[in-house]
């Protein structure tokens, strides 16, 4: 028996009621953060669920270790939102929330595990809802598609069809597959095209801590704030940061002072310069480059082999920690280099964590963060010159800004920049980038 949830007079931004009533086979949301785009998407599935007792829903990431902190924990939200968890029964493996009497319900799966996506039967009913968060980290629209074709071809009871929705914040790179996919589709009469911000926000879905720091990153990085709050396509620009976001320091203000130590490496002790930063995080979460190293073995006939390199990096972890006399938190390294690790155990007994990398561009996302929130020092020291020196010249290379190719930055004097990349992915929680 179908069970009404979800009066949205009651519960939604009224930037959504045009979602929430549609028709159309597509939905496309694009939008800053924290414009609840997420939450209606998982109020609808729900609200859909109960009122078409046999119907399921597909709800997809990119990557499957996303889903349970994500899609699968937003869903749970808004099953005890509309007072019906109680009638599910929430599994791990496989991951999927399952209608007590109904045997049908909510079935996610990542996309980069397509055997896996191959073998999702649903065993009971029919998939009326297909949920592509985070769409924009897809392999394009090709990749969708294919995802598509395998649930679109059930017929649907009383002539209905299958809703495909798709969410995402949009990228800085206008050329990004996600920008044109939702400018094509825009005109499109299956598509519905929806853009909303934080401000659309008039429910109180937003605390006011995080209506605040919205505002700290609208006053520190104006240019962020209009591409992550407001969802604006504002493109790459030719430098990767504005400079005047490091700023330079003398010494820690009077009612600071630094809790932890950590380090970061990038190597080329061959054929290009190796650098390490020391990076200080303060009793008030800002970060601080304390000193720098810098080893270029360019036009030098002899040039340093690994027992030396590893020497030179040893003695300038204890300098640091012995001038602040904090405990040291993390070393970190390139983790392409392994002559420069493997020499380092073999003198020292230790092992220099390995950073796992990502792409370019979100790395960089991820330094962007930190810098508009205002956090960033830099100690005013002849050593650190070139860390400033780097972060301002680092820019992108515009031939790579095009439709279809994936944004690259110019490989010439980017050491500190990708020590500085390495830092803030490996200490990712530290930083309270990641939850």
């Amino acid at each position: 028996m179908p069970i009404k949830v979800n009066d949205p007079f009651k519960k939604l931004n009224p930037k959504f009621y045009p979602v929430w009533i549609t028709k159309k086979s597509d939905i496309i949301l694009t939008g800053g953060r924290s414009s609840t785009k997420s939450s209606v998407v998982s109020q609808k599935l729900v609200e859909k669920k109960m009122r078409y007792p046999m119907g399921n829903a597909v709800i997809l990431r990119q990557v499957a270790n996303t889903l349970r902190k994500s899609v699968y924990s937003q869903i749970s939200w808004a099953l005890h939102d509309a007072g019906v968890a109680n009638q599910f029964i929430f599994k791990a493996n496989p991951m999927e929330i399952i209608h007590k009497k109904w045997g049908t319900g909510f079935h996610f799966s990542g996309a980069d595990d397509p055997e896996k996506l191959k073998s999702l039967i649903i065993p009971v009913g029919y998939v009326q809802d297909l949920w592509f968060e985070e769409a924009n980290s897809f392999d394009g629209e090709k990749a969708l598609d294919t995802i598509q074709d395998t649930f679109i071809r059930k017929v649907l009871p009383d002539g209905r069809e299958m809703q495909t929705w798709y969410s995402w914040n949009p990228e800085r790179n206008p050329y990004h597959w996600s920008n044109e996919f939702a400018k094509k589709h825009k005109n499109n009469e299956s598509y519905l095209v929806h853009h909303s911000t934080y401000m659309d926000d008039i429910r109180g879905y937003n605390s006011k801590q995080i209506l605040n720091k919205i505002e700290n990153y609208k006053k520190n990085d104006i240019d962020y704030w209009r591409w992550m709050y407001k969802g604006e396509v504002i493109g790459m620009g030719d430098n990767v940061y504005n400079a005047d976001l490091f700023h330079l320091i003398d010494e820690l203000p009077e009612d600071e002072h630094l809790y932890g130590l950590y380090f970061a490496t990038d190597t080329g002790h061959m054929v290009s310069a190796t650098a390490t930063i020391a990076v200080g995080i303060t009793n008030k979460q800002n970060i601080v480059i304390l000193d720098t190293d810098y080893y270029s073995p360019k036009g030098k006939t002899h040039k340093k082999p690994p027992s030396e390199m590893t020497k030179d990096l040893y003695d300038f972890y204890e300098k640091v920690r012995k001038k602040y006399n904090v405990p040291i938190y993390q070393k970190t390294i390139d983790s392409a280099e392994g002559g420069i690790r493997n020499q380092y155990f073999n003198d020292y007994g230790e092992h220099i964590h390995a950073v796992a990398k990502s792409k370019k561009v979100d790395m960089i996302d991820y330094v962007h963060d930190l810098l508009a929130q205002g956090r960033v020092y830099v100690m005013n020291i002849l050593s650190n010159k070139i860390f400033m020196d780097e972060h301002k010249k680092y820019q992108w290379d515009q031939k790579t800004l095009q439709p279809g190719r994936e944004p690259e930055v110019i490989k010439d004097d980017d050491h500190t920049c990708d020590c500085f990349q390495y830092f803030v992915k490996d200490n990712l929680r530290q930083l309270g980038l990641k939850f």
